[in-house]
């Protein structure tokens, strides 16, 4: 196996994976993974990666700041030692990331109604150690000290302590003031010479100035002196030190025994953050790479489609699309040298190693790969110098070992079969290894430049040739391979083109046998055959995607003229019924009016005044109801997709489509809640556009709804600026004068980040640190003008 990754470079992919790890226990598994052959394991491996890559593409983020690898810590501590304040620190952090990521995965599950249950599944294995982090946190500040607060004992003597250093300085300062005194020093400074006040002296007065030496200069010219005076004082200040750290390492000592209590709980914890770290890991390198989950199967059979090798750039790489395993195991590639056959092998060998690591593969969805027993690989020219091996030999060497390991269920890569010996002797063998291969039921893939394998596929059930195609005109290969249609030399056609006279290559045709001739002219009859249909079959595929967007469009414009229409209707209906309310109104005074007439005595029956009435009733239009009208829309209307905007016509209010359900049924937010509504009770108002997934705020200012908080723990650096500046403009418009941004100890680069950011923008008035009850150096305070 050791061989296999080394040829095929599977060392090189990981280091690209690593660039996207988080923690140092991601880190230690990603340098431990190699693929496995255990059909389930890599079926689990795979849908950990598919559930992470959800999470990343719903949230954007991972929050996994603040955790490290504490396994060493919690271990001393479980046998009785004492851990410093800074490695209390990392277990108090370590514990914090724990609940983060613990409860980001629940709220996934319940707010977003998106199943992951084996990353669920982990989640419920951390275990939150509030106790202690809190313990741990009312000891020890950000900067890893232990605080006055820590014990009362303490604070008590760290009082002591600045009392009496004040005491020193105060004795020295008026020392180094005075007339007398000032020509002895060298400078009129008090600095500390272990661990006691002291002055500088010049060498020429030692005898009269008194007191205990601690130190002196490089040169010998300047004496550094306890003066008398102070000696009983310093004495004080040492002693009271001296019970600060005793007390110091009792409060550590305390917390340690408080880790030791929880110290296997600790070690669960962490392997569990080290598998989370490791998954979102492989999902943020799927992402990068556009990468998609293979289907898994035991049966030795792979369909790449439009695979690409992970290691080249993904924007220019050319893709591959094969099968092997299915009709035919054995696929023969021929061609000249340089035409990418090379690196055809190694993607297919590279991407089964991958999808057998639980990694995304970067291919086509709808491509399947086989989980192998064993893969092996004969690429490159690998002659031994100690051996004096030559380079037949030392492939020989290779495929030896192959075929005495390999079994069934293997994938065999051999790289130039029969290379380095006689041509003629070198196919027949060739041909020969692939028959072994084939008879043992292994799947392989082999290059090879010899004409004689050009037709060894027809001979043979269960093989294909195939070739990388290559372009005479421009004298390049196209990287493009051709399934079922064997490599030409194109030597002929090359030589033409390099102005190789017509003469010579006549003569050299002249040379050929007649079948060889004839199998040349066959390929190049195929390949311009296979050339043809797939420029037609890629016509067709264009025909039908536009033919499809052509339809969607047509099907719009007639759901926007039926609206417009309907809206037109509604226009003329309101504006009649505005008319006919008038004249209504008119009458009603008319009728009034005879009513009053007809009190008087003069002659005005009262049905006449009742039918008068309802002719005039009559008169008004009758508006079309907005249901009919809707229901005629939909008709015309498309099935709503996510993100359309759409209006619930039970409520009569707007919201946004979420995700289809199925039966006719969809998830749909209006404002801030979530509730499922059938198909008739919908109307689409406006096509899909991106939906913004900014959790909620809590606080209303000036009509935004922003906190006054903005958390910006297990940020990357770039995301965390992005949404600091965002949130900034947010609370200018919701009316905030102060604002916390909360970004934690870390690194520090987050909080330097921050400060950088706030200290150049215009409508920032200050920033300053938080003090200690607002959070300490992990939070920001920022005055907005």
């Amino acid at each position: 196996m050791e061989h296999v990754l080394r040829v095929l470079e599977y060392e090189k992919m990981k280091k690209q994976l690593l660039e996207h790890v988080a923690s140092s226990l991601g880190r230690e598994k990603i340098q431990a993974l190699v693929p496995s052959t255990d059909v389930e394991e890599v079926e689990r491996w795979q849908l950990e990666t598919a559930e992470g890559a959800e999470v990343l593409r719903l949230k954007g983020h991972i929050p996994l700041g603040g955790i490290t690898d504490v396994k060493t810590e919690a271990k001393r501590a479980q046998i009785g030692g004492s851990l410093s304040a800074q490695e209390l620190m990392n277990i108090s952090s370590t514990l914090y990331g724990g609940r983060q990521i613990k409860g980001f995965i629940e709220d996934v599950e319940e707010e977003d109604q998106t199943p992951i249950p084996l990353l669920s599944e982990y989640a419920t294995q951390i275990e939150p150690l509030r106790e202690l982090e809190r313990s741990i946190n009312q000891c020890i500040d950000d900067y890893g000290h232990v605080m006055d607060s820590a014990s009362p004992e303490l604070r008590t003597i760290r009082h002591q302590v600045r009392s009496f250093e004040s005491n020193v300085r105060s004795k020295l300062e008026s020392l180094i003031k005075s007339q007398n005194t000032q020509k002895l020093l060298s400078d009129a400074i008090i600095t500390i010479r272990n661990e006691r006040y002291v002055v500088p002296v010049k060498q020429e007065y030692r005898g009269s100035f008194g007191g205990i030496v601690h130190d002196q200069s490089a040169s010998g010219a300047t004496l550094f002196i306890e003066p008398q005076a102070v000696v009983v004082l310093n004495n004080q200040l040492r002693e009271a030190k001296m019970k600060e750290a005793q007390e110091v390492e009792r409060i550590l000592a305390r917390l340690s025994a408080q880790v030791s209590e929880q110290a296997e709980v600790i070690l669960v914890n962490l392997d569990v953050l080290a598998v989370l770290d490791f998954i979102f890991t492989k999902a943020h390198y799927a992402k990068k790479m556009k990468a998609s989950k293979p289907q898994l199967n035991a049966n030795g059979y792979i369909n790449l489609k439009d695979a690409r090798h992970p290691l080249l750039d993904q924007e220019t790489v050319v893709p591959i699309s094969m099968k092997l395993g299915g009709d035919y195991r054995s696929l023969i590639i021929t061609g000249p040298n340089t035409g990418g056959k090379t690196v055809t092998l190694k993607t297919v060998g590279l991407i089964t190693l991958m999808a057998q690591s639980g990694i995304q593969i970067p291919a086509e969805h709808g491509s399947e790969m086989a989980v192998y027993s064993s893969i092996f690989a004969d690429i490159g020219d690998e002659q031994s110098i100690e051996q004096s091996l030559s380079t037949f030999s030392s492939h020989m060497t290779n495929i030896v070992r192959i075929l005495d390991q390999m079994r069934s269920d293997s994938l065999v890569l051999i790289d130039e079969l029969g290379a380095g010996t006689d041509p003629t002797e070198g196919a027949a063998l060739a041909i020969s290894i692939l028959d072994t291969i084939y008879r043992r039921g292994a799947c392989v893939m082999a290059t090879t430049h010899y004409s004689e394998l050009k037709g060894y596929a027809y001979n043979r059930d269960g093989a294909v040739n195939a070739s990388v195609e290559f372009d005479v005109e421009t004298l390049r290969p196209t990287y493009r391979l051709l399934i079922g249609i064997p490599g030409r030399s194109n030597a002929f056609a090359i030589s033409r083109r390099l102005g190789l006279s017509e003469e010579i290559i006549e003569q050299a045709k002249e040379q050929l046998d007649l079948d060889a001739t004839q199998m040349e002219t066959v390929i190049a009859s195929l390949e311009e055959n296979q050339k043809l249909a797939q420029k037609e079959s890629d016509e067709a595929t264009q025909l039908r995607k536009d033919s499809a967007s052509l339809h969607a469009q047509l099907e719009e414009k007639l759901a926007e003229l039926e609206e417009q229409k309907q809206d037109i209707l509604k226009e003329a209906e309101e504006r009649a019924a505005k008319a006919v309310q008038d004249a209504t109104e008119e009458a009603e005074v008319i009728i009034a009016e005879l009513r009053e007439l007809q009190k008087q005595g003069l002659s005005v029956k009262e049905h006449q005044i009742i039918d008068a009435k309802k002719h005039l009733d009559e008169a008004a239009p009758k508006l079309t109801s907005g249901q009919k009208r809707v229901k005629k829309l939909q008709k015309a209307n498309r099935k709503p997709i996510s993100g359309d905007e759409v209006k619930v016509l039970s409520f009569g209010q707007k919201g946004t489509i979420l995700e289809d359900l199925g039966n006719d049924e969809y998830q749909v937010q209006i404002g801030i809640m979530k509730m499922k509504v059938d198909l008739k009770d919908l109307q689409v108002t406006e096509k899909a556009k991106p939906i913004e997934t900014r959790p909620m705020a809590t606080l209303r200012g000036n009509g935004f709804h922003v906190k006054p908080e903005l958390d910006l723990r297990g940020e990357r650096y770039e995301d965390a600026m992005r949404r600091v500046e965002k949130y900034i403009d947010d609370a200018l418009l919701a009316g905030y004068h102060q604002v916390s941004i909360i970004h934690g100890k870390g690194t520090g680069a987050l909080r330097k980040g921050v400060k950088q950011l706030v200290d150049r923008h215009p409508r920032v008035k200050a920033a300053r640190d938080a003090d200690m009850k607002e959070g300490g150096l992990g939070n920001t305070v920022v005055e907005l003008k």
